[in-house]
């Protein structure tokens, strides 16, 4: 969804822009989403990869809106959306001045299934680095926003914007996070379940809207994400970014959002990191 018009390098949004894609996201949301929300039928829910893995009506419905307002704004953006994504658009956010990455239901087997527990997510990138993002929370109204040069806020209904920020971290026993046992590969399960006891608590939300929103706000300590996709994870690593986390690849590499292979970890500060990636460093081995 672009085309072969110059492009200036993007600057910051402007903070017009800015409510401009919120209320975007927001107007999707009502239209598209939230009527759907416990109300599909069996014809609208489809398998993607399998039982676990599915799309639906709200999904596809609520993206088509998201890229049309985009366009509308940024004509020559590179637009993935998780629903008419390809790998070589993907790979094709590397190269993007201005790139846009959008998850219109993330969670959606708990969105089918009548969970509360799913968000919309939105970045903006410049060469695959996360410039802004933004997590919405329909069910609340609630808004995660972050961009390149400020502190993470969250914007919620009829209250004052408030900058939020993460936990202060700690040694393993003490920490909380976030890393979904069954979707790594097999082979890494078991150690991945013996480890789960060395922590304070473990958590599978199936919902990276909500895994960072709970990080971003301090909740927990980390969250550990794989099967990377920009619309997943790259404004949730920028959001954590900004409310003081420290975010790298678990290979200490910088994380890009058209990264599809390997692990990234946000934790409260360089310290926690340091302490889940050795704990969890089996995760790189044959890799």
């Amino acid at each position: 969804m672009s085309n072969s018009l110059p492009m200036t390098i993007p600057a910051p949004l402007t903070p017009a822009q800015r409510t401009q894609i919120t209320n975007l996201v927001r107007r999707a949301a009502r239209a598209e989403i939230l009527p759907r929300f416990r109300t599909l039928g069996q014809a609208e829910i489809d398998q993607k990869s399998g039982p676990m893995d599915v799309v639906t009506a709200a999904d596809k419905e609520a993206e088509k809106m998201i890229v049309r307002g985009l366009l509308a704004m940024f004509p020559n953006a590179h637009i993935v959306g998780e629903e008419s994504m390809t790998e070589a658009r993907i790979a094709e956010l590397a190269d993007a001045e201005m790139g846009f990455a959008i998850d219109p239901v993330d969670g959606t087997w708990n969105f089918a299934h009548g969970l509360a527990t799913f968000g919309v997510i939105l970045v903006m990138t410049r060469f695959g680095v996360p410039i802004f993002g933004l997590i919405y929370d329909p069910v609340t109204d609630e808004v995660l926003i972050a961009d390149e040069t400020s502190t993470a806020q969250v914007i919620a209904p009829r209250r004052p914007a408030r900058s939020v920020s993460v936990s202060k971290g700690g040694p393993i026993e003490d920490l909380s996070g976030f890393a979904s046992l069954y979707n790594l590969p097999e082979d890494k399960r078991p150690a991945m379940a013996a480890l789960m006891t060395r922590f304070q608590r473990l958590y599978m939300l199936r919902c990276a809207a909500h895994e960072f929103r709970m990080m971003a706000l301090g909740h927990v300590d980390f969250v550990l994400s794989f099967n990377l996709s920009p619309w997943d994870h790259a404004a949730g690593a920028l959001i954590v970014q900004r409310a003081g986390g420290h975010v790298a690849c678990l290979d200490g590499s910088e994380y890009r959002a058209q990264m599809r292979e390997g692990y990234l970890l946000c934790a409260s500060d360089a310290a926690t990191w340091g302490r889940v990636r050795d704990a969890m460093s089996f995760l790189l081995d044959g890799e």
